[in-house]
């Protein structure tokens, strides 16, 4: 494994109908958004995302988790949770979680400031969410070196 800073890092936005994917080298800080994978009721397309992991073949794995905004569990984090211990078992990558409440809401923000569509049923957020998911691990390493 690479020197922690230089990690290549992927973040999933799970979601029952499209998992987001993004893209990030720990030492920028910074993520790009890579595809919308379809699913159905959670189960996504398996070989897509396996594609994905070759092509980018991160060094870890970072899964949104959404949490209520009083720090409870609601069923999606376990569903959630499921996703990130199958992405582990079946590609053998670590996988860590990470509070990404309000991520799918600021990424609709930032869709409609810079004025693209409000169709967010036809036109998903959900690769944007997780670039903020990944650049919310991000800073959570910063803090965790800095303690």
């Amino acid at each position: 494994m690479p020197e922690t800073a230089n990690r290549r890092v992927m973040a999933f936005d799970f979601g029952t109908r499209r998992i987001g994917v993004a893209s990030g080298q720990e030492m920028l800080g910074t993520g790009q958004p890579l595809a919308l994978i379809p699913a159905r009721d959670g189960i996504p397309d398996w070989q897509k995302i396996e594609i994905l992991l070759q092509e980018w073949r991160p060094d870890l794995v970072v899964v949104g988790l959404p949490l209520n905004m009083d720090d409870t569990e609601n069923d999606m984090c376990a569903r959630a949770r499921k996703f990130g211990k199958r992405l582990h078992g079946r590609y053998h990558v670590p996988v860590e979680m990470v509070d990404e409440r309000l991520t799918s809401f600021q990424a609709k923000g930032d869709v409609m400031a810079a004025g693209g569509s409000r169709d967010f049923g036809r036109h998903g957020v959900d690769d944007r969410a997780a670039v903020l998911i990944l650049e919310t691990w991000f800073g959570l390493q910063g803090k965790r070196v800095g303690e």
